[in-house]
């Protein structure tokens, strides 16, 4: 029988770590990437289609080798594809064609202070003071971004946009307690498989809805402006696809089973921090600095709320969200999670992992 040592105990912690900041990049060099696109002619929503559409197609082997999934969970993968996948994504990357990057990432980071509210007002269960404290930092941070004493020197729709991601992740973080197997004993559904048919069912949601083939496809020929020079349009394709989305939310689901939630959970704020840097570096989107200390006070207010989350269901006070499953957007092992915007997205899952 094997028995793990201390030493291989480490090793596996440091490369589910490592996991965790890989996803956590990968997920929020998403934005910086699809922005570009968006800016040489694409509709959001299109850019958003061949971000989901793209993955799916990456990820059929891993859909028909949990076919199985199909009939016993029909009712999550489709919930997962509407909210986590292409709910998150759409408002995202909407967001980001009128707000900064940074911005709307850091409005999707509301979603932990928003589950406790569903928590709290729907679920009509108490919750701790330490994940209330969690609340008020975040919301006190996100006025401080939005700079909401100026009157909002952002575009209304855009934040209403980066608030629509914020609440397709509740409905994620939601789909998270029924991902974790069935009162009767019935397994926990694999992560890698909710992954897979959650973009599959995106993918057919998106089609509907985008109509790519009113797509001005011309525009994944040509070039597109980043940093101050000429990209082509299909290397920021790529990257979207093979990088920020399947990469990201493999390495995520990963990281989680070698970590606790809430440890994948806080390195996954991160994300927003990444995407704020690219798109300074990239993008010359620059935060005041009252918008970076909101930015601290959100990511904060985030982490304390993930922190306070429990990982069985208590008996007494619910303390905190269920944002710890997000990991390049989460869950306990039996969980899978930006959007894109997710998000952004991020992007993450009911099963093991953000964003968009």
């Amino acid at each position: 029988m094997h028995v793990s040592t201390p030493s291989s105990a480490l090793s596996g912690r440091g490369a589910g770590l490592t996991l965790a900041l890989v996803s956590a990049v990968a997920f929020g060099g998403s934005g910086p990437a699809a922005k570009p696109l968006i800016n040489a002619g694409l509709d959001p929503l299109h850019v958003t289609w061949l971000r989901v559409a793209g993955a799916a197609v990456v990820l059929l082997p891993l859909a028909w080798r949990h076919r199985g999934l199909l009939l016993r969970r029909p009712a999550l993968l489709a919930g997962f594809g509407l909210l986590a996948v292409a709910g998150v994504q759409a408002c995202y990357f909407a967001a980001i064609s009128r707000i900064p990057v940074g911005v709307a990432l850091l409005v999707e980071y509301l979603a932990p202070a928003l589950v406790l509210g569903w928590v709290r007002f729907v679920q009509r269960r108490p919750v701790t003071r330490a994940a209330g404290v969690g609340v008020v930092l975040a919301v006190g941070g996100l006025a401080c971004v939005v700079e909401i004493w100026a009157g909002l020197g952002f575009d209304p729709l855009g934040l209403l946009l980066a608030l629509g991601a914020a609440c397709c992740q509740v409905g994620y973080f939601v789909l998270s307690d029924h991902g974790t197997g069935d009162p009767g004993g019935t397994a926990a559904p694999d992560p890698l498989g909710v992954i897979a048919y959650g973009l599959l069912f995106g993918a057919l949601l998106l089609t509907a809805v985008a109509r790519p083939w009113e797509m001005e496809w011309q525009v994944l020929g040509g070039q597109a402006e980043l940093g101050g020079a000429r990209v082509p349009a299909a290397v920021l394709l790529c990257w979207i696809v093979l990088v920020a989305t399947v990469a990201a939310y493999l390495t995520g689901v990963i990281s989680v089973r070698r970590l606790s939630p809430q440890v994948a959970g806080v390195v996954a704020c991160l994300e927003a921090v990444v995407a704020t840097v690219l798109a300074w570096v990239l993008l010359d989107e620059r935060l005041s600095a009252v918008q970076a200390l909101g930015g601290v006070l959100v990511l904060a207010g985030a982490f304390i709320a993930q922190r306070t989350t429990p990982t069985t269901p208590p008996a007494g006070p619910v303390a905190g969200s269920g944002a710890a499953e997000k990991s390049g957007k989460p869950g306990e092992s039996g969980k899978a999670e930006k959007g894109d915007d997710g998000g952004s997205g991020g992007s993450r899952l009911p099963v093991d992992t953000p964003a968009p």
